[in-house]
């Protein structure tokens, strides 16, 4: 395998990530559209993270920093590429971003039933908060 690059998406990458999301993420999200994604490199660059190989999408993660927490968001890796880092780099650039941005916490969204998820995000060091629960309401 060739080496992995990581690097912040820009605008041409948009149409690719939706597209990769669709393959290698866990269900959609009413913001998983072009205008939601065009918001969030506008709004901040840095934020979507992305992995290549061989020129390739490999995986994805959003870490967002609203200036009080860190949350990371759509961390998803290729079906076929799996379980070789990815994630792990991923997720070491999503943290080395919180911290120099003086973030001290990172949370994660994670679906309940999927387990591939729960067992990746685990074996990176985060920990679920079962006594919370995520309340959510549509605003369009």
């Amino acid at each position: 395998m060739t080496e992995l690059r990581i690097r912040a998406a820009g605008p041409e990458d948009l149409d690719a990530v939706l597209a990769f999301w669709k393959t290698a993420a866990e269900g959609t999200s009413i913001s998983d559209d072009r205008a939601g994604t065009e918001r969030l490199v506008a709004r901040d660059p840095e934020a979507l993270i992305l992995a290549e190989r061989d020129g390739r999408l490999a995986g994805t993660v959003i870490a967002g920093f609203d200036g009080w927490r860190c949350h990371l968001y759509r961390l998803a890796v290729h079906p076929d590429q799996r379980r070789n880092g990815i994630g792990r780099a991923l997720l070491a650039a999503a943290e080395d971003r919180f911290v120099a941005l003086g973030g001290r916490r990172a949370d994660a969204i994670v679906l309940v039933r999927n387990e591939l998820a729960r067992q990746a995000w685990a074996a990176a060091g985060y920990e679920a908060e079962e006594q919370w629960r995520r309340w959510v309401k549509p605003l369009v």
